[in-house]
C-alpha cells in the first residue's frame, strides 16, 4: 500500500530554518505520476495548502503567506519531497502534512480534495 511518510519537525527558535521531508519509497517508479504537497494545520485551525509541486516539478505553487519564505523541491529519483523553510516565525508552529495527487494541480489544490494519499505529519514548533 502506498504511503508518504514525513519526518524532520522539531522545535526551532524563530528566525531558524528547518527542512521536512516527505518519503514515498512505495510509489516505487510511479512516484513521477503523483504531484505533491505539503499541508499545515495549526491548534484550532483549519487545514490550509502551503506548497505544492507538480509532477517533474516544473510548476510550483505557494500561498501567497509563505511564499517569500517556503520552497518545495522533489527527488523523483529518492521518491521525496522536501520543503525548506527560513526565517522561521511562531506562526509556522502547525503540523505539516504530505501529499500526494495522481491528478495535474488545481487552482483549488490548497483546500487538499485534490491529494489521495496523505501521511500523518510531523511536529514544527516555533519559539520567539
Amino acid at each position: 500500500q502506498r504511503q508518504v511518510v514525513e519526518s524532520g519537525g522539531d522545535s526551532v527558535q524563530a528566525g531558524g530554518s528547518l527542512r521536512l521531508t516527505c518519503s514515498a519509497p512505495q510509489f516505487d517508479f510511479a512516484f513521477a505520476n503523483y504531484c505533491m504537497g505539503w499541508f499545515l494545520q495549526a491548534p484550532r485551525n483549519e487545514r490550509e495548502g502551503v506548497a505544492s509541486i507538480s509532477f517533474l516539478g516544473g510548476t510550483i505553487f505557494y500561498a501567497d503567506s509563505v511564499k517569500d519564505r517556503y520552497t518545495i523541491t522533489r527527488d523523483n529519483e529518492l521518491r521525496t519531497v522536501y520543503l525548506q523553510i527560513d526565517n522561521m516565525k511562531p506562526e509556522d508552529t502547525a503540523k505539516y502534512y504530505c501529499a500526494a495527487s495522481n491528478g495535474p494541480l488545481t487552482s483549488g489544490w490548497e483546500d487538499g480534495a485534490d491529494f489521495k494519499y496523505w501521511g500523518q505529519g510531523t511536529q514544527v514548533t516555533v519559539s520567539s
